[in-house]
């Protein structure tokens, strides 16, 4: 990966103090896809990344997962699975209910949108507490994928979101990470 394309998106990404509450520092990607230089850099850096591996299907976590997941499948030449808020699919669907700071929620995807031993790529924005990844992750695999890897754009590791993805024994790979003292 290339030190200055990273740095690039790293400082296109919009840092929101106090958002959505005080204390918190939100991470925005909106820059980075308003911006169709480091929007091809970023889709780039996933390509080059993934475009010699074996997948099958690249499935993305909503709703900015979606985004750069699209994107990527169709960059790669393979299918593309949303990973939906739980109420938003209209077919026969499998749930799996993850805890959030402050409450619970649910990701579910439709019971036949991967086969049994595909290889998937999971994409979302961000890794923060890695709940709704790990949900994903273990949906994907009750379906019988394998997640060969699971990507962000950022990850923030103080959160223990990367740590708690490890565990499950996922592959993990962010494109650029923050820290609580970073702007």
């Amino acid at each position: 990966m290339q030190t200055d394309n990273v740095e690039l998106i790293r400082r296109t990404i919009r840092s929101v103090s106090d958002w959505p509450k005080p204390g918190v520092t939100f991470r925005d990607i909106t820059p980075v896809l308003q911006d169709p230089r480091t929007f091809r850099v970023l889709i780039d850096l996933f390509v080059y990344r993934y475009m010699r591996q074996r997948l099958d299907v690249v499935a993305g976590v909503d709703a900015r997962g979606f985004i750069v997941g699209s994107v990527l499948a169709y960059e790669l030449n393979l299918g593309f699975v949303p990973v939906r808020k739980k109420g938003k699919l209209p077919s026969r669907t499998v749930t799996e209910d993850y805890t959030l700071e402050y409450g619970n929620a649910s990701v579910e995807m439709h019971a036949d949108s991967v086969r049994t031993g595909q290889r998937v790529l999971l994409v979302d924005d961000l890794i923060a507490t890695g709940g709704t990844m790990i949900a994903a992750i273990k949906l994907l695999q009750r379906l019988g994928a394998n997640v060969v890897e699971a990507a962000s754009i950022i990850d923030l590791p103080e959160l223990g979101g990367s740590e708690a993805i490890a565990k499950t024994g996922t592959p993990l790979f962010s494109v650029c990470s923050f820290t609580n003292d970073a702007p």
